[in-house]
């Protein structure tokens, strides 16, 4: 597996050596400049690579954005799985309380649109390029609309309609400017047109390709690319259009499942055949900070010590799994820590520990905090945005929305409980609606901080319902208020710089 090499272009950008000699100026080291950009072909790589780059940062130290942590505040913490026991804005998300003021909902806003603004950047100066291939420029520009779309699908399930910024407002940017967001259906026949492009023109794989030199596994392929518009389809509830783009995903028979789903996310499986896209990591190059907020309290495993606990599940969640479930395994719910105390469910809400017991307000997943991973700050987890798992299961949904349960849907659900040793469920005992909600809560099994949970909900009607069915439980108030918690306030330093975003309905 090649990692890729990650370099951010700027115009202009300048490299200093500092000293305490006010008088001395500062040395510079490069500066790149719309003269001397974009001149060869490792200039375009490097901006293609940028871009990927923006998925959990672009350095050690800033890795912990966007999909390697911050985007499942809002997909995860936000429903009836997630659970922070910290207080400010993690804790607000997980009682379904916030506001335009959330500081989580601020950075994933800005760190998407980060993004955004680096794919830009990249596709309008690589389609001026003469220095490099037809072929090459095709290559790069559709990796970056694949990426783009990404984004532009993570923004609109988040806030709806959204400020639309493509290449062609590069050349006359405007700081000032004040537009007003864009509705989702617009945005989405972009991504649909892009999407299709793409996929016509990205391999299946990169084994042997000619653009680049080794098989870059992380990369935009033929089969992400469809696999977004089939996900696109689903939340827009065009159902025969997400059976069409399932079944061209299914018929390239270049993924399956992984056999062992606890080691489908170990640290050490980078890629497997159930990865579709996938945000790759390394401990030692570029690694993220997964394992710190993943990670247990106080956990006698080296990799595991002094992690904070900060995304875990809720103990009501939890306790929805079968015992006879793999997936059951991807916890961790009772350990004696370093400490001497046993860490462990409380056996009732409130409950008063006793000596040498410690009660956890929730419960660590093993998703990003594997005890035989990293032993150091950094950790080298794989964040899958798109596995085959997903494409069997949104498959499944699409078949009960047309005609209801019928063989080829218990079939697909159950290639996937089969994976996890879960009890495989019989058609007689399903009509469409019951299915729905067996649905729903496979995948809530199967995805759980994936960045999946709240569109699921909110796709299938069920946001309100299971969510504040959960808060009640845990003796709060039914705080998700439909249809005005569809969407997150805009942030309101966003807000402050452009009043159309206008949050008055939310």
């Amino acid at each position: 597996m090649n990692k890729l090499i990650i370099a951010i272009l700027l115009a202009p950008a300048l490299v200093t050596q500092y000293s305490c000699n006010k008088s001395l100026e500062p040395k510079v080291y490069s500066s790149l400049t719309n003269t001397n950009a974009f001149k060869t072909k490792s200039d375009a790589i490097a901006a293609v690579n940028a871009v990927y780059a923006r998925l959990k940062g672009p350095v050690v130290g800033d890795n912990f954005t966007y999909w390697t942590v911050r985007h499942f505040a809002l997909t995860d913490l936000t429903t009836d799985i997630g659970h922070c026991n910290y207080g400010g804005d993690p804790g607000q998300l997980s009682l379904g309380l916030w506001n335009s003021t959330n500081g989580l909902i601020a950075s994933d806003w800005q760190y998407i649109y980060k993004l955004i603004a680096n794919a830009n950047n990249a596709i309008y100066n690589i389609a001026a390029m003469t220095s490099i291939t037809d072929g090459e420029k095709q290559q790069f520009i559709s990796e970056v609309k694949f990426l783009r779309a990404i984004a532009y699908l993570d923004l609109t399930d988040a806030f709806g309609p959204v400020i639309l910024v493509t290449e062609k407002d590069v050349a006359n940017a405007s700081f000032t400017s004040q537009p007003k967001p864009t509705p989702v259906a617009d945005i989405e026949s972009l991504l649909i047109t892009e999407l299709n492009e793409a996929a016509g023109v990205l391999p299946l794989n990169y084994v042997n390709n000619p653009i680049y030199s080794g098989n870059d596994v992380g990369r935009a392929t033929k089969g992400a690319a469809l696999t977004l518009l089939a996900k696109l389809y689903l939340r827009r509830h065009d159902w025969q259009q997400a059976l069409t783009f399932t079944k061209q995903v299914m018929d390239l028979k270049t993924y399956d499942l992984y056999p062992d789903y606890p080691g489908l996310f170990a640290e050490a499986n980078k890629w497997c055949v159930e990865n579709i896209f996938s945000v790759l990591a390394d401990a030692n190059t570029n690694g993220t900070e997964l394992l710190n907020h993943f990670g247990p309290l106080n956990h006698p495993a080296p990799a595991l010590q002094n992690r904070w606990q900060y995304y875990a599940v809720s103990w009501d969640f939890y306790n929805t799994f079968d015992n006879a479930d793999d997936r059951k395994k991807c916890f961790y719910p009772n350990y004696t820590g370093v400490d001497n105390l046993v860490y462990m469910q409380p056996p009732s809400l409130g409950a008063n520990p006793p000596t040498g017991i410690s009660y956890m307000a929730d419960c660590a997943t093993k998703k990003y905090a594997d005890s035989l991973g990293s032993t150091t700050y950094y950790d080298g987890h794989s964040v899958d945005v798109l596995r085959y798992a997903d494409v069997l299961l949104s498959r499944a949904e699409a078949l009960n929305e047309v005609s209801g349960p019928t063989a080829e849907s218990i079939a697909l659900i159950n290639q996937v409980r089969a994976r996890a040793h879960a009890k495989p469920l019989v058609l007689a005992n399903y009509n469409q609606s019951s299915l729905r909600d067996a649905i729903l809560k496979e995948r809530g099994w199967e995805f759980f901080y994936e960045g999946k949970r709240r569109a699921d909900l909110i796709r299938m009607g069920k946001y309100d319902v299971i969510v504040n069915g959960y808060l009640n439980r845990i003796g709060q108030p039914s705080n998700i208020v439909m249809p005005r918690n569809r969407y997150f306030p805009y942030p309101q330093s966003q807000v402050n710089l452009n009043p159309n975003l206008d949050n008055a309905d939310r």
